[in-house]
């Protein structure tokens, strides 16, 4: 389970359209930027054992 999450997180973030590093053809402006930054505050929280 904890690695399908990975593999979600990472594909949201970085193959994604609208992830965070580029802006996709489709969504909001800005929803993608926002989007990756609380998905890797949740990574990291999940990762240091905060949320379980």
């Amino acid at each position: 389970m904890s690695t399908l999450l990975i593999i979600i997180i990472l594909i949201i973030l970085f193959g994604g359209g609208g992830g965070y590093w580029a802006y996709g053809s489709y969504g909001g402006a800005g929803l993608g930027g926002v989007l990756g930054t609380v998905l890797i505050i949740l990574l990291i929280l999940w990762l240091l054992g905060a949320l379980r």
